[in-house]
């Protein structure tokens, strides 16, 4: 998606190709979804257009004879506290959440429609998890600006680039790590958890294996970080701090070896807290990182312990800090 300089939000050149293929290949099954498919298509060009019609962030507003431009909404973004985002940011900003939310449903449609060995599910697939993540840095931007451990002037900058990001639909940053993200949650995808000794040193090397060295250098400089190690445990076992801990208590307790899934869930007594990545619905992925989200926001009000962040997050705000020199 293109915006640059507060323009037209409009699909990639890829995408828009993605898209064809994708048509012509229905065209020929003569399916009866190609009419709905292209209706939706057309509606998500004309949310585009309207959205592009809202002036940039960065423009300069007067109301009322006071002027407000973009130094002041980097100031005011460095001092909201986290319950009082709705009111204050842009209404531009809020349309475009809107847009990649549609363009994100349009995908989970395409996704539906498609069968898994045709050619481009993984394009789609990749297409679908880039808006994921734009959501999701907007996310990690906000708790980095609340954040004592930031200086004020690296915080300027976060400012700057969530601005960035507002004004555009795409953030620079995560496409940097996209590859990087996208390679975790292949491999999440690919090795359901599996329980065992609930030790996690086997799911860790076996999700290890499949990641590039960016990935790497996080773990192997967080390793010594409580937080990390438990944000990277509810990411493989998909538990909650405290279910892992309540399943690690019973192991300890009646000196089991090992366990399965359908004892975990009997040991717990309930569905686990988080959304299982399975089935194939893209969607699942999202629901996923929010659950945990949720879950460390709760433990962060009520200091409680567990992570405070979930494992996606303290990855982007080790490369922020990486990329800040701080």
């Amino acid at each position: 998606m293109n915006a640059e300089g507060g323009g037209l939000l409009i699909l990639s050149d890829e995408e828009t190709r993605l898209i064809a293929e994708i048509e012509k290949a229905l065209a020929e099954e003569k399916s009866q979804d190609l009419a709905g498919l292209h209706e939706r298509y057309e509606c998500l060009v004309t949310l585009g257009k309207a959205v592009s019609r809202f002036p940039s962030v960065r423009e300069s507003q007067r109301l009322r004879g006071e002027e407000r431009d973009e130094a002041q909404l980097v100031q005011s973004l460095c001092s909201f506290s986290s319950g009082n985002h709705l009111l204050h940011i842009p209404t531009k900003v809020l349309a475009i959440r809107g847009f990649l939310v549609a363009k994100f449903h349009y995908y989970t449609m395409l996704h539906a429609l498609s069968r898994d060995e045709q050619p481009w599910v993984r394009s789609l697939k990749s297409s679908a998890f880039q808006v994921i993540s734009t959501l999701m840095a907007e996310a990690v931007y906000f708790s980095c600006l609340e954040d004592a451990v930031f200086s004020p002037d690296v915080k300027l900058g976060i400012a700057n680039d969530l601005i960035s990001l507002w004004d555009s639909g795409t953030d620079a940053r995560t496409n940097r790590h996209l590859p990087a993200l996208e390679a975790l949650w292949s491999a999440r995808e690919e090795t359901p958890p599996a329980f065992g000794t609930m030790d996690g040193n086997s799911e860790l090397f076996r999700i290890s294996f499949e990641m590039g060295p960016d990935w790497q250098d996080f773990l192997g400089d967080g390793s010594t970080s409580d937080e990390t190690r438990w944000a990277l445990e509810e990411f493989l076992f998909g538990l909650s701090f405290e279910e892992i801990r309540q399943v690690r208590a019973r192991l300890l307790r009646f000196r089991i070896n090992a366990v399965n899934y359908d004892e975990v869930k009997s040991y717990l007594g309930h569905k686990p807290a988080f959304t299982m990545v399975e089935g194939g619905d893209i969607r699942n992925i999202f629901d996923f990182y929010t659950d945990r989200q949720e879950a460390a926001k709760f433990r962060k009000r009520s200091a409680a312990p567990g992570p405070y962040h979930t494992l996606e997050e303290l990855y982007l705000r080790y490369r922020i800090l990486q990329e800040r020199g701080s």
